[in-house]
């Protein structure tokens, strides 16, 4: 959690100095949801990934040179630079990347976990997406093949309240969105997002559930995002208080406080950490962006 903390306040301090292309969607605030939920799978398992997908990455182990460099557009990148950072990837970590499109991971996860059923190779899809994705076609067409077929895949809703500055409790009548699974006759849980052994525990059941051939769980991941809706959106919509109470629910601080870590190994953890994303930023900003002629290769015409 600490490692997605330290590499998402590096990614913001290089867009306020101009380095890098595009806006970012930082995962600040919402660390526990990606920590828990990625050490319940094999590393052999897939993820659909979000606009704000840094945190999935980092929770899969995914290298942080690579990751830094791709949101810089340099060609280091896990994908030369050309897919930033909304679009970003890392298929040895079975990330089948990130997606500009709201509910575009979506159909992509439920391929991937009709191609494991077809194969029995016992591989599971988590497909993360945010509370507005609940309400486009995607969700709603690919939870219910999903759930059709008993697909080996578990949808998680990362939960932050808000689609851009739109409040989701504004724009839907159930505010509980897990109960949109009780339509699709697939189990359906609300979970303390920014409790990590609880989001660990809940994910790591419906995984195992999809293993073993049960079909889908939705799961609905409380949280909040400290940022605006990208680094450049001030969040200036949201209630002061809200904002406040919800950081006072701060993951690294949730997990500390039960007491579990001594202090001098988080020391140690705080400590490594920062050197490892000062090396990532230092690598990334010393890379070469990639030549022009790069723009006409890996790309796919009919």
């Amino acid at each position: 959690m600490y490692r997605i903390r330290r590499f998402e306040e590096e990614v913001f301090e290089f867009y306020k100095r101009g380095l890098m292309p595009g806006l970012a969607h930082l995962y600040l605030g919402e660390e526990a949801i990606a920590t828990g939920a990625c050490a319940a799978l094999r590393d052999d398992d897939y993820i659909g990934s979000t606009h704000r997908g840094h945190g999935h990455l980092i929770g899969r182990d995914a290298d942080l040179k690579k990751m830094m460099s791709e949101i810089l557009g340099k060609a280091s990148g896990y994908s030369k630079g050309k897919g930033g950072s909304m679009h970003i990837m890392a298929m040895d970590k079975g990330i089948l990347g990130a997606n500009g499109i709201v509910g575009g991971e979506l159909p992509i996860a439920v391929g991937a976990a009709y191609a494991s059923k077809l194969r029995g190779d016992g591989k599971v899809t988590l497909a993360f997406f945010g509370e507005s994705a609940t309400n486009e076609g995607t969700f709603h067409e690919s939870i219910n093949m999903a759930a059709a077929w008993d697909l080996p895949i578990v949808f998680v809703i990362e939960n932050n309240l808000y689609g851009i500055s739109v409040d989701i409790r504004r724009v839907t009548k159930e505010h509980k969105l897990s109960s949109r699974a009780i339509g699709y006759g697939i189990p359906g849980h609300t979970i303390d997002g920014n409790d990590v052994f609880t989001v660990h525990e809940e994910v790591g059941n419906a995984v195992e559930r999809a293993r073993a051939g049960a079909g889908p769980t939705l799961i609905e991941c409380l949280t909040y995002r400290w940022q605006g809706h990208h680094v450049g959106d001030p969040g200036d919509y949201r209630p002061d208080e809200e904002v406040a109470a919800w950081k006072a629910r701060d993951p690294l601080f949730l997990l500390e406080g039960k007491g579990l870590i001594a202090q001098d190994d988080i020391a140690a953890i705080t400590a490594g950490v920062d050197r490892e994303v000062a090396e990532a930023c230092a690598f990334a900003e010393a890379s070469p962006y990639p030549d022009a002629a790069e723009a006409y290769t890996d790309v796919f015409v009919n």
